[in-house]
C-alpha cells in the first residue's frame, strides 16, 4: 500500500505539540531568518535547554 505524502507548516512556540505529530525536519527561525535546522532531536534540545544565541 503507498503511503500518502504531505507536507506541514507549523509555527509554534510549544515543542512539546511536536511529540503528537509525525515530524522530519525543524527550523528555528530569528527575525524572519531561518538558523537552525535538525530534526525531532532539536526539538528536544530547544525544549531541555531553550535557545539562546
Amino acid at each position: 500500500k503507498e503511503k500518502d505524502e504531505m507536507s506541514v507548516l507549523l509555527i509554534t512556540h510549544y515543542s512539546r505539540i511536536l511529540k503528537n505529530i509525525g515530524v522530519d525536519k525543524i527550523s528555528v527561525m530569528k527575525r524572519g531568518a531561518i538558523v537552525q535546522d535538525g530534526g525531532r532531536d532539536l526539538a528536544e534540545e530547544l525544549e531541555e535547554h531553550g535557545y539562546s544565541n
